[in-house]
């Protein structure tokens, strides 16, 4: 599964993570991504991946 949201394209994305003596190790912040049943631009059913933020702000008709 590409975790990637199918209406706003928020993906994941890496860095650092900083201990307190600033050591650097490379980590990752994933997407937080809900399965959901939507209404396409066609009027069509789909089951794709969602972020939580689109579905908050009313971005996707849920069907």
């Amino acid at each position: 599964m590409a975790r990637k949201c199918y209406v706003t394209g928020k993906g994941t994305i890496s860095g650092n993570n900083r201990s307190h003596s600033l050591h650097a190790t490379r980590r990752k912040w994933k997407a937080n991504l809900q399965k959901v049943r939507i209404i396409d631009e066609n009027g069509k059913v789909k089951r794709v991946y969602v972020s939580a933020r689109a579905l908050k702000s009313g971005k996707v008709q849920r069907a």
